[in-house]
Parts: structure tokens; sequence; C-alpha cells
């Protein structure tokens, strides 16, 4: 599981790393620009997941590689992203974020079952795990986060996670992973494609939250 574990992060990375160029492009930044939010996308909710579960130094200080992983997706983002319009940015970035909140949810909580914390617990570190780099990208971007957005977000990654960790009860590790993900990423392009939320006090119209 270790192996395959190790792939779905540096897969998570990247894409959450596309995400933040994404955003970077939106907002017209410099190179630095791109590669500060790919980083702090990147690898914001695993450095959270880590610290929390003591699992210190932090992996990418001892091993740079998921910080190459997102200098270099920001860098090649800041030269092509110009090629798509701003529609199709748009798109991308809801779809790639959908992949990398499901990725991080799955591992996230590998990451935390593998630490010996309780499935409960775990679970709630998954879904921080698949949040909190995105949270970091649209605070310092001054963007609303999608955790605030009216379609199913927070949701999306608690059912990943959630599918992930009973899977392991009956399946082989690398099965429940695969199913975690289909999980989380399933209901996330629901809520993108058919703009799924959750009922909200008093039935409040717009602010539906997810």
């Amino acid at each position: 599981m270790i192996g395959a574990l190790a792939a779905f992060e540096l897969v998570g990375i990247a894409v959450f790393a596309l995400t933040g160029a994404l955003v970077a492009a939106r907002k017209g930044m410099d190179p630095f620009g791109f590669a500060l939010l790919g980083t702090v996308t990147g690898i914001g909710g695993g450095t959270l997941r880590d610290i929390f579960i003591g699992a210190t130094p932090l992996s990418w200080i001892i091993d740079p590689t998921a910080l190459i992983i997102c200098v270099f997706v920001s860098t090649a983002a800041f030269f092509s992203a110009h090629r798509f319009e701003s529609e199709g940015r748009a798109r991308l970035l809801l779809w790639a974020d959908g992949v990398g909140l499901a990725l991080f949810a799955v591992t996230g909580t590998a990451k935390a079952l593998d630490a010996s914390v309780p499935v409960i617990s775990a679970i709630v570190l998954g879904v921080m795990s698949a949040t909190f780099g995105g949270i970091i990208r649209d605070v310092i971007a001054g963007e609303v986060p999608f955790v605030l957005k009216r379609d199913i977000y927070v949701t999306a990654a608690l059912f990943g996670a959630t599918v992930f960790a009973v899977a392991l009860l009956v399946v082989h590790p690398f099965g429940a992973m695969a199913l975690g993900f289909m999980a989380g990423f399933g209901v996330r392009a629901g809520a993108i494609l058919k703009g799924w939320s959750l009922p909200t006090h008093g039935g409040g119209g717009a602010d539906r939250r997810g």
C-alpha cells in the first residue's frame, strides 16, 4: 500500500499545484506568484495533516520532490495557461480541484490510519488534507474558498474518505483507494455538473454550502 499511497499523493500534489497556478493565471500573477500559489496548494493540506499526526520533520523538508513537482507544474502552467480562454481555465480549475480533492481525501485518511489514528479522526484528517490547501490558495488570491460556495465540496471529501476507510475492511488497500477516489470524485462531479448542494437552515436560498 505504501508505494500506491506515495504515487497517489504525488499525483494529488501535482493536480493541486495546477489549480493554484490556474488561480494565479486568473489573477495575472508573475512566475513567483504562480510558484507560490501552486506550492501552498500542493503541500498545504498534507502539511497540516502531518503536523497533527506528529509526522515531523515534514516529508517535503526531508525529500523536496513535492516542492519540485509544485514548482515544475506551476512554471509549465505559467507558459501555457494563455492558450486557454478564461472560461476554459475556469472549467479546468473546477475539474482539477475535484481530482485533487478526491485524491487527498484518500491519501490523507490512509496516512492518518498508518499513524495509528482512530478511524473517525483519520477520516476528519483526510477531509482536512483535501480542503486546506485550496483554502490557503483562495485566501491568498483573494477568492471565495470553494468550501464556502454553494455546491457540495467538503461533503465530497468526507464521502470519499469514509468509503475508503470502510472499503479497507473488505478489499485490498489499492482497491479501497480506488473506491474512495471514485466516490469522492463522483460526488464532486455531480456537484459541478448538476449543482448538487445541501439544504440550509430556514431554506436560505443562494447561500447553500456543502
